[in-house]
């Protein structure tokens, strides 16, 4: 995998230059707990005029993401393994213009809320990295996540330009359904789904 050209080992190296990393001044797109890669590589392909970054602390999941995203040679997408706390040492201030955070972990323990990726305290670090106007999009199939997460973006002034609690395929035909989201919809789980701007 060290060999793969899509994945990088030391990110903090390329702060402030990721566009120079993938030779264009195309936005860049950040999905946090890009698991497999499924979702980052269909984004990819739909998106050709968008550059992409995965971030997976998992490692077998990374590696698997590693090999997809090089097998299908999705030329706009690298990956990161890293904790998403550190995401300040690997962005500039208005390096990314959107935020992707797909059914992570819901930490459901009140003494666990802070490991929330949608947490005050994260979103405090995205602010650092995201540009003025860009956007979080979010997906979880865990509603008492989701209402303490809406509180969330709203502690943090983030406005809610589109929230709902349950999330028709018809009303968004540009949803790409990731692996987890299928599962639960074939169990007939809602699916929460909420976009909140940086202003």
């Amino acid at each position: 995998m060290e060999q793969n050209p899509y994945i990088f080992f030391e990110p903090e190296v390329y702060k402030g230059k990721w566009k120079n990393v993938f030779g264009n001044e195309n936005p860049i797109h950040l999905e946090i707990g890009s698991g497999k890669g499924s979702f980052i590589a269909k984004m990819s392909k739909r998106e050709p005029n968008i550059n992409f970054i995965g971030i997976e602390m998992e490692t077998n999941a990374f590696a698997y993401a590693a090999r997809k995203i090089a097998e299908e040679e999705c030329f706009n997408v690298r990956g990161i393994s890293i904790n998403a706390e550190k995401v300040e040492e690997i962005f500039e201030k208005g390096e990314i213009e959107r935020i992707y955070i797909n059914f992570c972990n819901p930490w459901p323990k009140k003494r666990h809320h802070k490991r929330r990726l949608t947490h005050t305290r994260f979103l405090d670090r995205y602010k650092n990295i995201l540009k003025s106007g860009s956007e979080i999009v979010l997906k979880t199939d865990d509603r008492p996540f989701f209402e303490d997460t809406i509180e969330y973006f709203k502690d943090g002034g983030f406005e809610l330009t589109n929230c709902t609690f349950d999330m028709k395929l018809e009303d968004y035909p540009e949803n790409i359904v990731t692996e987890y989201e299928s599962k639960w919809r074939s169990r007939n789980i809602p699916i929460c789904h909420l976009v909140a701007k940086y202003k």
